[in-house]
């Protein structure tokens, strides 16, 4: 059947379709025809986007389309230029990253790709950090490996005056965790809007609270209400931007050379801060592997060994013992890292590094800051 394609600015093409489905259950079946009302899927008009409408071939009318909330928070993925790279992922040239963000668009109508100075570096933005996790993490399932940045948000000037999204967040907290909620938000520049009771022994506060304040919060809040807390967010304006946020106070742990680590350099790492990794891993010159109690990045030799000597102690070799490490989940690590790391994510493996991984070149650039 000839058909008539109205697209974006009122343009119209002919297009012919060849078939059409239905479901029945969980199977696809073609049919004749279909009704007003059933959900179909057509053959045959291959060059059609989301929000095009289908027309009669002699009386087009164009069904007006819906505006689609845009972007407020953008990532930088790029090429994994790292020790490992090539090793896990199938797909880890540009070429193949580039494709597959740019056939992303096609139905993914809240995404923006842009490419830029670099070749081996695309800019994509989306509807807040979850949007742009799930086609990562869609990407390491086909094969892919890249690397990402940390989440910036959107920053527009409206009427002369330097504007950022903000969210509308409500959250349902046991009645015990309320003021330790409110003083975290308020440090993030959020604005209580409303506090009621909810069901037995929990309360319900909404906030407005600008988008990047929201970045690295989820797991902290499910520290705070011991994992009994719910949160829930969407975009609601642009509103004059609120000044800076606190970013993570603590700095890293930082491998110092390449290898793998073993218990006893880690022994010694784990009395520094909480680690990310346990022995028998594979790590590199400028990967993170744990979160410092101090403000400063550390760099550690996890792969150290302890020397062997003659020499016996009585009780000196007993086992050394381990606190187990911090598990990093794909979110986790997104809103953990800063602007001077990146998260190296492969099909079998999720790494935190520094972008500069010498640790001589990256003591030269902070210097020079």
């Amino acid at each position: 059947m000839p058909v008539a394609i109205c697209g974006k600015e009122d343009k119209i093409t002919q297009g012919r379709i060849a078939k059409v489905y239905t479901h029945v259950g969980l199977n696809k079946v073609e049919v004749e025809e279909g009704k007003a009302g059933d959900i179909i899927e057509l053959a045959g008009l291959p060059d059609i986007n989301i929000g095009d409408t289908i027309c009669d071939f002699n009386n087009p009318e164009k069904i007006p389309f819906v505006d689609i909330d845009e972007p407020t928070v953008s990532m930088t993925f790029s090429v994994n230029n790292g020790p490992f790279a090539g090793k896990e992922g199938q797909f880890i040239t540009s070429r193949h990253i580039r494709d597959r963000l740019f056939k992303e668009l096609e139905r993914n109508v809240s995404l923006r790709v842009k490419e830029t100075d670099s070749p081996d570096s695309f800019e994509v933005s989306g509807r807040g950090e979850l949007h742009l996790s799930v086609l990562i993490e869609t990407m390491r399932r086909e094969g892919f490996e890249l690397l990402v940045s940390r989440p910036k948000v959107i920053i527009k000037e409206i009427d002369g005056v330097k504007s950022e999204p903000i969210e509308s967040l409500v959250v349902n907290v046991p009645d015990d965790c309320v003021g330790n909620v409110i003083e975290k938000l308020g440090r993030r520049k959020a604005e209580m809007v409303n506090m009621e009771p909810a069901e037995a022994g929990h309360t319900k506060i909404e906030f407005k609270i600008p988008a990047r304040g929201l970045i690295g919060y989820r797991t902290e809040f499910l520290t705070d209400t011991k994992g009994e807390g719910t949160m829930n967010h969407i975009f609601d304006s642009y509103e004059p931007y609120k000044g800076d946020i606190q970013a993570r106070v603590r700095g890293t742990i930082v491998a110092f050379e390449n290898g793998k680590s073993v218990t006893y350099g880690l022994y010694n790492a784990q009395d520094k801060g909480e680690l990310f990794i346990g022995p028998g891993v594979e790590v590199y010159e400028g990967m993170i592997v744990g979160l410092n109690s101090r403000g400063e990045d550390l760099a550690i030799n996890v792969c150290k060994e302890k020397h062997l000597t003659n020499t016996r102690a009585s009780g000196s070799d007993e086992a050394l013992r381990l606190v187990p490490p911090i598990q990093m989940s794909l979110e986790k690590a997104i809103e953990f890292i800063q602007d001077d790391e990146l998260v190296e994510v492969t099909p079998e493996s999720i790494r935190l590094r520094k972008k500069i991984l010498d640790s001589k070149e990256r003591e030269r650039a902070n210097r020079n800051k």
